[in-house]
């Protein structure tokens, strides 16, 4: 355990000094945008290019990871809404709750901390999530968030914003850029090349510390009170019942012959093990969810992910 925590504290602090930064005013609201920004549109591309460019393909686009992901993504959605929903949550506030138990903070944490946890060649399963997250993940827990009064018309229109919004972010762009160049075997002109592994180098320090200073904002632009009942039980299932479902759904495919590789189950429930992605947060304010509650899901599994993520990892390696 003390050899695991070697590799993942370091992660973790970089959260914690984010977060510590934002609070004490080190780091100004303003500025945070443009952190933000920087990771978004340089940094992490960049990474994600070349962890792509470097990954066979045929590891990127692994058809029994997508099917086994996807299925415990619905199965983490459906459950979610259903123990969810009540008079106090409408299906808008329930289908972004169950949107942060589903979706871990694959691209801002995930692929650096695996990579430094189990070697290169768990960048290409980590990478295939992020891409299933944006694009599968989050188009249905937005059409299920227009059901609470915009019906099925209301459900395709978000939809087809949601997609216009991922059309516009460079993160799929990257990894669809790294595939090819993994597929064609492309290798980038020598200046250019420097400057991508630069500004890659740059993605998982700045995007931690980034992590933690857009939860310090959330938390301190939030002052009503949310029930603890209303969002402790999903940031544990994002920890807890997300990887043990993985785990076992994985393991159920392997023994019935789906060509799951043992290292590939391992590499996806350490990810879904992982804290809620940060970006629900956005999605929530720009939809009109309760963001005060899902703000409080992503500190809480975030910070209790420190503990969780490095026991799956003991466990598990």
């Amino acid at each position: 355990m003390l050899s695991v925590l070697t590799i993942t504290f370091p992660f973790f602090a970089l959260v914690l000094c984010g977060y510590l930064a934002a609070r004490r005013g080190v780091l100004p609201q303003p500025a945070i945008p443009g952190l933000n920004a920087f990771v978004l549109y340089f940094a992490l591309p960049c990474m994600l290019y070349r962890f792509g460019a470097s990954t066979p393909i045929g590891k990127l686009l692994d058809p029994a990871v997508a099917g086994v992901y996807v299925l415990c993504a619905l199965v983490m959605v459906a459950g979610t809404v259903a123990l969810t929903r009540n008079a106090r949550i409408g299906w808008n506030d329930a289908a972004f709750g169950a949107l942060v138990a589903a979706f871990p903070n694959t691209g801002f944490m995930g692929v650096p901390l695996l990579v430094a946890l189990l070697g290169a060649q768990s960048a290409g399963p980590a990478i295939f999530v992020v891409l299933i997250d944006m694009v599968f993940t989050s188009s249905v827990c937005i059409a299920l968030s227009r059901l609470d009064g915009a019906g099925a018309q209301g459900a395709g229109a978000a939809v087809r914003n949601a997609l216009k919004g991922i059309a516009t972010n460079p993160m799929p762009w990257s990894i669809a850029l790294g595939a090819g160049a993994s597929a064609l075997q492309v290798q980038l002109p020598g200046p250019v090349d420097k400057t991508v592994a630069m500004l890659a180098d740059a993605a998982s320090p700045v995007a931690l510390f980034t992590i933690g200073a857009v939860l310090a904002r959330s938390q301190m632009n939030q002052h009503e009170q949310v029930l603890a009942r209303d969002y402790v039980p999903v940031a544990l299932a994002k920890l807890l019942v997300h990887p043990l479902l993985v785990w076992c759904v994985g393991s159920a495919a392997i023994a019935l012959g789906v060509p799951l590789s043992p290292f590939a189950l391992t590499v996806l429930v350490l990810l879904a093990a992982l804290p809620s992605a940060s970006n629900v947060s956005l999605l929530a304010e720009k939809f009109g969810a309760h963001n005060g509650r899902i703000a409080r899901i992503i500190l809480v599994s975030t910070a209790l992910a420190f503990v969780s993520f490095s026991a799956a990892v003991a466990l598990l390696t």
